[in-house]
């Protein structure tokens, strides 16, 4: 667990405590959280309704947020019945649901969180995520990554952008600057993959083999005889007659054996590539 996934989680503890029996009762409201979005709080609070005191009139947001629930994962919020905008304000004895990211669910004309999707889906990544940037270039899809980019970075370039932030940091996620962002709940690179395709419905936009795992520069096709000598090897440019070539870092692609293991490892979390 990472650290600001323990510090979140003891904010969340913290934030649930009742107070004590010998201070004045404050206003509290009645939180249920659903699906994925109990993986963010403190394990006792998971899967249940759970009052939740407070000072003043926060506004939901505040709240869902202290709870250790980031705002970009959230897609609806309910108070008593009624869907409200993060700015609604609380002021004691309320139930609050709060709702994930719904992928074909249709609840009718209510008061949607999140912003609309980006038209293009294009994401900067956190320094965590490098296995996960490779993954979906490969897919087509282009994905900054910076192995030293601190916060204030991802963030800038995510704005100037219309980035997707994809990370492993609660805390990023919570910054109110970041309108379109996903924690990635899964470690393993090829299973991140698989969570991003199905959280941003990305299945009909695979490009395969258009970007550069690298550098995420665009690839074009060249033709092998109109490469120099010793750019790629000569049984390269006798048995393949098209080849990939990378607009920013020169690199050449060709589908040999490396093509092949790509494909067969994407299989193994239901994304198909086409044959070479």
């Amino acid at each position: 667990m990472t650290r600001q996934r323990r510090d979140s989680r003891h904010d969340a503890r913290e934030a649930a405590r009742p107070a004590s029996n010998h201070s004045i009762r404050r206003p509290a409201a009645t939180f249920r959280f659903y699906e994925e979005l109990n993986d963010f709080l403190a394990p006792e609070l998971r899967k249940r309704s759970f009052e939740h005191e407070f000072d003043g009139t926060p506004s939901v947001k505040d709240r869902v947020e202290a709870l250790g629930v980031p705002h970009t994962e959230v897609d609806l919020i309910l108070v008593d019945g009624c869907p409200v905008g993060f700015d609604h304000r609380l002021r004691g004895g309320e139930r609050v649901a709060v709702y994930p990211v719904f992928e074909s669910f249709e609840i009718g004309d209510v008061t949607w969180l999140r912003p609309r999707p980006l038209r293009e889906p294009r994401f900067v990544l956190d320094v965590h995520l490098g296995r996960l940037a490779a993954y979906l270039r490969l897919l087509g899809f282009d994905s900054v990554y910076r192995n030293h980019a601190d916060d204030e970075t991802i963030i800038a370039l995510a704005l100037a952008g219309r980035r997707i932030v994809l990370t492993r940091d609660i805390g990023l996620l919570k910054d109110g600057r970041v309108t379109h962002g996903a924690f990635i709940h899964a470690t393993r690179p090829l299973d991140q993959m698989r969570e991003v395709v199905d959280r941003f419905q990305l299945e009909a936009r695979l490009a395969p083999f258009s970007r550069c795992m690298k550098c995420n520069g665009t690839l074009t096709t060249v033709a092998g005889a109109d490469l120099a000598p010793g750019e790629i090897p000569d049984d390269v440019r006798v048995r393949f007659r098209n080849l990939k070539r990378c607009g920013d870092c020169g690199r050449v692609f060709w589908p040999g054996s490396h093509f092949d293991r790509m494909r067969r490892r994407l299989a193994t979390v239901g994304i198909r590539l086409p044959g070479a």
